[in-house]
């Protein structure tokens, strides 16, 4: 592979152009993630033990990556595997389906992640509607300010 040079440093393989040229194919945010990954690795407190992967933690998990994989945040992705503990290899969507006694559409072939079924239920009463590509009705602007210095039951 030859490296990208520029004219600073005297002809020294240029950084800007390097640091370009891995943004182009992609590779700089998983070279980012990676080394995140390992400082978290590195730095993680051996002597204060991180929750138990219980079937809830397990489960939730599973969403948020699928999520996360969905939204092409791979380098979160990464992170949050590598930080749980969670399994590199994700779940069948079915399992999952099934584990959260879910009903998928008629077709069964879904291909959005169970997290917005699951909130889609709950912002529209139970009732099934398909917004995937339906702008969020409410935006941070007319969302109610809420006091998170205080306990739930005091705010607002």
């Amino acid at each position: 592979m030859e490296v990208p040079r520029d004219n600073e440093g005297g002809g020294r393989p240029g950084w800007h152009a390097l640091k370009e040229t891995l943004e182009k194919k992609g590779a700089l945010g998983q070279i980012k993630a990676r080394i995140r990954t390992e400082v978290f690795k590195a730095l993680d407190d051996q002597n204060e033990p991180r929750p138990p992967l219980t079937r809830e933690n397990f489960l939730i998990n599973e969403l948020i990556r699928e999520y996360l994989r969905y939204n092409k945040y791979n380098n979160a992705a990464h992170v949050l595997t590598a930080e749980s503990g969670q399994p590199e290899v994700s779940l069948d969507r079915q399992f999952l389906v099934k584990e959260l006694n879910m009903v998928e559409g008629t077709n069964g072939k879904s291909v959005r992640p169970l997290l917005y079924g699951i909130l889609s239920h709950f912002l529209h009463d139970g009732k099934e509607e398909n917004n995937q590509n339906t702008p969020a009705r409410m935006t941070l602007l007319n969302y109610p300010k809420q006091n998170f210095s205080k306990p739930p039951t005091e705010r607002n």
